[in-house]
């Protein structure tokens, strides 16, 4: 469906908002050839259409204190609603993120943490909610992510 709202000059305009969001609408249209007015309207337009829904600044949350990161799979009573599932962790400060997923475990949620102990203060709290009936903690060695690239539309 995106691939339909936009073009290559839009794709090669998201790459580079992609590397750096702060970039000014000049200097996108000098990489792209385009216009400034002319960058301004395909930004507008790809924002009205859903495509960037947002922007945002990387963190490097080590030099903030919260060095470690782990996934916590979940799993539920079986009377428990997807909505309750989300819930018990997004008003944990140390989840980043949590997936619902179809089958065992019920979610899978990303947790950023100080320390060890902090770690199992968090899993601790995470159990004590009353549907939860069981957990099981992967913790994060390194990571590499994809978000500075863009998928090419012949390689989904």
């Amino acid at each position: 469906m995106a691939d339909q709202l936009i073009d290559e000059t839009d794709r090669e305009i998201l790459e580079l908002l992609r590397e750096d969001a702060r970039r000014t609408l000049g200097d996108i249209g000098a990489r792209v050839t385009l216009s400034t007015a002319a960058v301004k309207r395909r930004i507008d337009r790809m924002q009205e259409n859903g495509v960037i829904v947002g922007y945002t600044v990387q963190i490097d949350h080590a030099k903030l204190g919260w060095a470690i990161e782990a996934f916590t799979e979940l799993r539920f009573t079986g009377t428990t609603k997807v909505g309750e599932i989300v819930r018990t962790t997004t008003r944990m400060p140390e989840a980043q993120a949590v997936f619902t997923i179809a089958g065992d475990p019920d979610a899978l949620v990303w947790l950023r943490v100080r320390d060890m102990g902090h770690l199992q203060q968090t899993i601790d709290e995470i159990r004590r909610h009353h549907q939860v009936t069981g957990t099981k903690t992967l913790m994060v060695l390194d990571s590499w992510t994809r978000g500075q690239q863009w998928p090419h539309p012949e390689h989904p």
